[in-house]
């Protein structure tokens, strides 16, 4: 197997992405384009990668159902990959996305509406208490 050098992963336009270095996945963190919110972190492995690729629709793989997931299937709420940064050690991506319909998170608000992005509650330094942050 051919040796990849620092320079070649941290210098190249070549994509080298680090899939082995964590068992297959990387961490991918979901932005959304336009606002610039983190709506979701998720992994993806090769095949995920190439179907968002392909498809455009922001594809996962789910490590609890060990399957290939594309979000928004069961919810009908969808996001659509626009481009994806890599980070210097080509071992974490960033989905830069666009939403279709009320969000990314399963769980819903006081409204019975989707979450926008899973991290709806914020944890002060120095507080042991977690405050929702959503209206």
């Amino acid at each position: 197997m051919e040796s990849i050098n620092k320079p070649d992963i941290e210098e190249s336009s070549k994509l080298n992405l680090q899939f082995k270095k964590r068992g297959g996945l990387l961490p991918v963190v979901v932005q959304e384009i336009s606002t610039k919110d983190i709506l979701m972190v998720a992994s993806v492995n090769k095949e995920a990668l190439e179907h968002s690729l392909k498809t455009g629709e922001a594809t996962f793989w789910s490590t609890s159902r060990n399957e290939l997931w594309i979000k928004g299937l069961s919810s009908g709420n969808r996001i659509y990959l626009k481009e994806i940064l890599v980070d210097c050690d080509q071992d974490s991506i960033i989905y830069m996305v666009t939403l279709d319909g009320e969000g990314v998170c399963h769980t819903k608000n006081e409204n019975d509406k989707y979450r926008k992005s899973c991290f709806y509650r914020k944890l002060i330094p120095g507080n042991q208490k977690l405050t929702i942050t959503e209206p």
